[in-house]
């Protein structure tokens, strides 16, 4: 089956949602195709266990002394991609962070500057709709339409710990509704019922599926879901059709342009699979993941942590601490974990099996975390290469080699010793450490120079003029900041750049 569009968008996430309604806004034949299903928001279950239909599961081989969990963690599989489990905090990059390389002589600078990116992410803040404290302490111009939602237990703890030790901290910038929207459709408040990572039922966080697609849908675009793309043909250096499986069949799309925006490890599978836009080289290198480790306690009292926001309060005094022996920075973070993830993260933590294990989780009710977000340096032996084994579509599946650096160490070092320390302050009993990193950034860098980069500062291809890549793939560098806020913002600016340049 086949038939012919003015551009293909492959994937519905932070990415590929933005610039298909742009596209489509624009006049243009449009269609997307997902690998996922589509899912009603008030349908998602207030269920770990039943909300993994919403993550991607398929088989991806992890290598290196810091080898990499994904399905629920990193990678989504539905229309609205990995955004339907994302947990909707949105610190905006710090102007640093895009010139690591320059400023602290380490990793990569981004092609363009905080100040051309700035626009795109208030934009972006306002379309989704992020609240926000009235005052933020590390960007006193920083203004937030509404007002944030309430704090939740670990929050109130770590506030009053940051507090007692000097240091800053304030209400997340979240991607939640904290009173109801209108326009384009009605959105309801966050009701605080603590499930953002299993999918928002109530259409209150800002995730793809009830702001960017419904806006795509209805200004003329097509969602073909169950479509996995895995291929394309090409004429005179053009892509002119991508190929894909939908319902046991193949079948053949005609496009003009195609926007491949799969995230940090489809994105680059499909690009070694197909041998395209790599006589860098570069396709699949420089892998990054977020320093994430995590520190935990008992209280006394109650913390539910299941209940409300789940991470409801931020810091970023340690972007630039002044005692590191690192380069880069993290910013920290209150948490609120549910139930089966948290059990898990305890077996694995503390090797505990049998009745200590059940002793363990029988203190959830107590229990109250703070975690990291930091820079990731890349690194030869990070990288993302295909397997020998084949999955059910043919293509040969991802291996993802990665390993913690001497500066990944020193980071997690020193936000392990003071996390410790706030909750000794903050009175918590029974405080352990977890390791763990986060996100898929940085295998199909962006750059200015076609020698050494994937595409150009728009995302456009150096090597196949009408491929576009527009995910976290195309990060020079991690920045601690969550990647959501940003892929959107660089989705509307590459929808704008196609948009207006010659065709």
């Amino acid at each position: 089956m086949s038939d012919t569009v003015d551009a293909v968008v492959i994937g519905t996430g932070a990415g590929g949602a933005p610039l298909l309604a742009r596209l489509a806004q624009a006049g243009l034949r449009v269609v997307a195709l997902e690998a996922g299903a589509k899912h009603d928001p008030e349908q998602h279950p207030a269920d770990e266990v039943a909300a993994a239909k919403i993550y991607w599961m398929d088989e991806r081989i992890s290598g290196g002394s810091a080898g990499q969990a994904f399905g629920g963690n990193n990678s989504g599989r539905a229309v609205g991609g990995s955004m339907l489990h994302w947990g909707a905090f949105c610190p905006r990059p710090d102007a640093r962070d895009l010139r690591l390389a320059a400023d602290q002589g380490v990793g990569a600078d981004w092609p363009l500057t905080l100040d051309a990116l700035q626009p795109w992410l208030e934009q972006v803040e306002a379309e989704i709709g992020v609240s926000g404290p009235a005052h933020y302490p590390w960007d006193p111009s920083r203004r937030y339409a509404m007002p944030p939602p309430a704090r939740n237990a670990p929050a109130q703890i770590m506030a009053r710990a940051c507090d007692a030790l000097g240091l800053r901290a304030t209400d997340a910038p979240a991607a939640v509704l904290t009173r109801s929207r209108t326009e384009p459709t009605l959105r309801l408040p966050c009701i605080n019922c603590g499930h953002c990572h299993q999918g928002c039922r109530t259409g209150a966080k800002g995730s793809m599926d009830v702001t960017y697609l419904p806006d795509a849908v209805r200004a003329g675009a097509e969602i073909r879901a169950g479509a996995m793309a895995h291929g394309f043909e090409q004429k005179r250096g053009r892509i002119t059709a991508v190929l894909y499986q939908a319902g046991g069949r193949e079948h053949r799309l005609h496009t003009g342009a195609v926007f491949l925006c799969a995230g940090g490890v489809e994105t680059p599978r499909l690009l070694l699979h197909t041998g395209l836009a790599n006589r860098s080289d570069q396709v699949g290198r420089n892998y990054m993941a977020h320093v994430a480790c995590q520190v935990w306690g008992r209280f006394a009292e109650p913390t539910r942590m299941n209940t409300g926001y789940p991470s409801a309060l931020i810091s970023e005094d340690m972007l630039r601490p002044a005692d590191a022996d690192f380069r880069g920075g993290y910013l920290m973070q209150s948490l609120g974990v549910l139930p089966v993830t948290w059990a898990a993260s305890v077996a694995r933590a503390r090797n505990l099996w049998g009745p200590a294990l059940v002793d363990a989780i029988r203190a959830y009710p107590y229990m109250a975390g703070i975690g990291i977000n930091g820079e990731c340096l890349p690194a030869p032996g990070n990288r993302l290469t295909l397997a020998d084994e084949i999955d059910a579509t043919g293509m040969p599946k991802a291996r993802i080699d990665f390993s913690y650096g001497p500066n990944e160490l020193a980071m997690e070092r020193h936000a392990i010793a003071l996390m410790t320390r706030l909750w000794q302050e903050a009175g918590a009993s029974d405080i352990y450490s977890l390791r763990r990193s986060a996100h898929t950034i940085g295998t199909c860098r962006m750059g200015t120079d076609p020698a050494t980069s994937v595409v150009d500062p728009y995302g456009r291809s150096h090597d196949v003029p009408n491929l576009w890549v527009c995910d976290n793939s195309v990060f020079p560098s991690a920045m601690p900041a969550n990647p959501a806020l940003t892929i959107m913002a660089l989705s509307l600016r590459t929808a704008k750049a196609f948009v207006d340049s010659p065709r």
